[in-house]
């Protein structure tokens, strides 16, 4: 029998199958009485990724146009460039889409990439966009250990502190530890900093709480409210070597497909929420772009419709549904 890694039981969470039930979560309501609220994501990864160049030893692979094998200790100038790509031209064109259609995004900022690139944050912070933490690095962190771990998180809220004016209120690892869920709000809370949600979840398809484990004994325990993020409508499946899309118009098919039927299923009183994952260097490609392009004109025609930022979202939640103890969905 394997040894199984799973987290230190000071760092480790209870799966919950149950969720809202049959009927839902009752008497959850958007701004102006919305059926659906659409979180686009855009993850900046550009200059986070894997790289000699970095300490890592190796090359970055994953999410990839050409399938790469990785270089030990040996750079690879045409997997840089791919991730270049993003940060030189995608950006700019999906940042301007958004803009053009006055639609809000959160950006999941990976530091060590924006900090190659700031006025990539000044300018989402001057339009309204949202700044959230993508980890400091854009690696995998389930070897790195506790310790090595909690100061990856201290580095990615001082490093966008820095370059938005604030603390980020919301966190997606994509690539974390068992340890991460907890490890999170653990280090906000030694900081000072306000954690307002979570995304390395895909379980519902509205927020939802958990309780923490370094909170049982806590006399005001805070909770985490995840805010499930989204494998399926999200262009990284271009890239995978799985199940995924093929032509940029089978992309913007299923998105109008789950579009529908969450707005449908909107009308009887029970809301929900779409989560659309973006990258630079996936979907910032000509050839993709127009299935984004096409998704966002298609719901800016429809009433009813929240396109708000990750941390609007969590806000509006927080306030209808506070945390309880033992209380979760």
């Amino acid at each position: 029998m394997p040894e199984v890694y799973v987290a230190h039981p000071e760092y480790a969470f209870p799966r919950n199958f149950k969720g809202y039930g049959e009927k839902g979560i009752k008497g959850l309501r958007w701004p102006n009485d919305a059926r659906i609220a659409i979180s686009f994501v855009i993850n900046y990864e550009e200059g986070g990724e894997r790289s000699v160049m970095k300490g890592d030893g190796v090359s970055e692979t994953s999410l990839r146009e050409y399938p790469a094998t990785q270089r030990i200790n040996e750079r690879d100038y045409s997997g840089e460039s791919e991730f270049e790509y993003g940060s030189r031209a995608g950006w700019w064109r999906i940042f301007k889409l958004f803009n053009d259609y006055k639609m809000k995004f959160t950006l999941y900022a990976v530091g060590a990439a924006v900090e190659e690139q700031p006025e990539v944050v000044t300018r989402c912070v001057e339009e309204g966009h949202d700044i959230a933490s993508h980890a400091y690095r854009w690696i995998d962190h389930y070897s790195i250990g506790v310790e090595a771990e909690k100061q990856h998180i201290r580095d990615n809220i001082i490093a966008l502190k820095k370059l938005s004016g604030y603390a980020p209120k919301g966190w997606y690892y994509g690539r974390p530890s068992p340890q991460s869920r907890a490890l999170i709000p653990m280090v906000y809370e030694e900081m000072g900093e306000e954690l307002l949600w979570a995304s390395d979840a895909y379980a519902d398809d509205v927020p939802y709480w958990v309780d923490l484990p370094q909170e049982r004994d806590v006399d005001t325990p805070k909770g985490c409210l995840m805010v499930p993020y989204s494998y399926d409508c999200n262009d990284f499946k271009f890239l995978n070597n799985g199940p995924g899309f093929r032509s940029a118009s089978s992309f913007s098919e299923y998105l109008i497909n789950a579009f529908d039927v969450l707005y449908e299923e909107g009308k009887t009183g029970a809301p929900k929420m779409m989560t659309i994952g973006l990258h630079n260097r996936i979907i910032g490609r000509p050839g993709r772009f127009k299935a984004l392009h096409d998704f966002v004109k298609y719901i800016s025609a429809k009433e009813g419709v929240w396109v708000a930022t990750r941390t609007e979202i969590a806000e509006s939640f927080r306030e209808q549904f506070p945390y309880k103890k033992g209380q979760l969905a």
